[in-house]
């Protein structure tokens, strides 16, 4: 197996590398922002043909890194054939490599959720123009593609996302005051801090549904959230018949992460070993976990997190408003980190935000100045203590 990994010295991108080395993976290409002292090491590890990097630190990475191509340009290292690109590259920047990739007709393990809630249409259009394929990497929606594996589309009656409930779950209840400190100690999950604090806001399960909704097909009513505190079931579907099946195990990305590089050529095939032939009953000691203690099941509150209830709003209206929910977000979460806006003025910038955007259908250039636009206002509103 041959992987390109994008975003390879971020939290998804490290946690693929640990994959690639369990299982023995090539690693063809890696494209990384300005960590280069990370990405060398990556580099004299798995040795890949093309590394691209920020044009910023090109001319350093350059010389960090003799004997190795090094690009400006990620969209390059997209393209480059590979049996699977994980695409784990955070926020809007990983929209161009997506799109790259698909054009090219390879099979990307999409860890880019940016990716299908702003521009699902164009995503799916590129993938067909080009002969490429999606497998979704969050453990979400790589529960919901298990649970709908050899299942027809047309006996989902719901696919129930799970969320653990971030750092607040249980209070307090007035969140006007809390910190961002308080706001990165996320109760099961190590990931990097805009999803992080997305996760306290239940934004990104919010941008999730409107990833689920984009990847399956199906209208935002027909994804729903519950409350999982224990973060072990990751996904259901409820069928027509009143039957439910659910995807759980550890929380451990490696898991999800194995499962949709291994997805990705077929779309069939449950991860093997390094040959591709079955295992028995032995999993990884790092997976292994005790089936035993009690499962808690919530009502997601979206009068204390209103920003679910906006990604909702976004998701049925379509068009431009997931563009500007999308961007006013990460300036959101930006200031927030900063100091600059209060936890509760998260939700109340969006609103504001989304209220304001202008209409028009979905392109690649509206997309753009829709992104544009949405960034300027919200860092005016920041400005005002929105």
């Amino acid at each position: 197996m041959e992987l390109t990994v994008l975003g390879s010295t971020g939290s998804i991108g490290t946690q693929a590398l640990d994959v690639a080395r369990e299982r023995g993976y090539t690693v063809t290409a890696l494209a990384a922002g300005r960590n280069l002292a990370l990405l060398q090491q990556q580099v004299r590890e798995f040795r890949p043909a093309l590394v691209s990097v920020e044009p910023a630190v090109y001319a350093e990475a350059k010389a960090l890194l003799p004997g190795t191509r090094v690009t400006a340009h990620v969209s390059e290292v997209a393209a480059l054939k590979a049996d699977v690109v994980v695409n784990a590259m955070s926020g809007l920047i990983g929209l161009a490599p997506t799109r790259a990739a698909l054009q090219a007709g390879q099979a990307v393990a999409l860890a880019t959720k940016e990716a299908m809630v702003t521009a699902a249409g164009l995503i799916w259009e590129a993938a067909s123009a080009g002969g490429g394929r999606v497998v979704p990497v969050d453990s979400e929606h790589t529960g919901v593609f298990q649970c709908l594996t050899g299942e027809d589309m047309a006996d989902v009656a719901e696919v129930i996302l799970t969320a653990s409930g971030g750092p607040f779950r249980d209070g307090p209840a007035d969140l006007g005051g809390v910190t961002p400190a308080q706001a990165l100690k996320h109760p099961s999950w190590s990931m990097g801090p805009k999803v992080t604090i997305d996760s306290a806001t239940l934004m990104n399960k919010g941008l999730e549904v409107m990833e689920c909704a984009s990847l399956y097909g199906l209208p935002l009513s027909g994804v729903g959230v519950v409350v999982h505190p224990q973060s072990l079931i990751h996904a259901a579907v409820r069928f027509r018949d009143g039957s439910l099946k659910a995807q759980f195990g550890p929380t451990d990305m490696r898991l999800p992460i194995a499962y949709a590089i291994d997805a990705a050529p077929t779309g069939m095939q449950r991860p093997g070993d390094v040959r591709g032939a079955r295992r028995g009953p032995e999993v990884a000691g790092h997976l292994s976990w005790p089936m035993r203690g009690m499962w808690e099941f919530r009502e997601p509150d979206f009068d204390r997190f209103p920003c679910l209830g906006l990604a909702y709003r976004a998701g049925e209206a379509g068009g431009l408003l997931p563009v500007a929910l999308n961007a006013a977000d990460e300036v959101a979460v930006e200031a927030f980190l900063a100091g600059q806006l209060p936890f509760m003025g998260i939700p109340r910038l969006l609103e504001r935000v989304l209220d304001e955007t202008p209409a028009g259908a979905l392109s690649w250039d509206t997309l753009d100045e829709t992104d544009a636009w949405a960034r300027v206002r919200a860092w005016e509103l920041v400005g005002m203590r929105a």
